[in-house]
């Protein structure tokens, strides 16, 4: 499923104002938070430890509105610890979101 950035760039924005540093400073912190929270599920061997790892994950990106992120999210907290498919679902978002923060 493609990533439509209008939802999380908005809440960036909001929150920046027309500060475009800020803006970056929010863009970078929110990949930060979400490739900890990956990190944490791909070390993740048991099923309560991945569930948790992916609802941070979805509260990370409810608080940007990154929706795509949050259904992956949701979806991989009723799967399997360890999910490859999972994690390269999350993991190819994320890199969108990162090449539409450097238009």
């Amino acid at each position: 499923m493609a990533f439509h950035p209008g939802p999380f760039d908005h809440a960036v924005a909001a929150a920046a104002g027309n500060d475009r540093a800020l803006e970056a400073q929010l863009r970078t912190g929110f990949v930060e938070s979400v490739e900890r929270q990956i990190d944490l599920m791909r070390r993740a061997r048991c099923d309560a430890n991945w569930r948790m790892a992916a609802q941070h994950l979805h509260a990370v990106a409810a608080g940007f509105h990154a929706e795509e992120i949050m259904r992956l999210a949701d979806q991989a907290a009723m799967g399997v610890p360890g999910d490859p498919h999972a994690l390269r679902e999350i993991s190819d978002q994320l890199d969108v979101i990162r090449g539409a923060g450097s238009r």
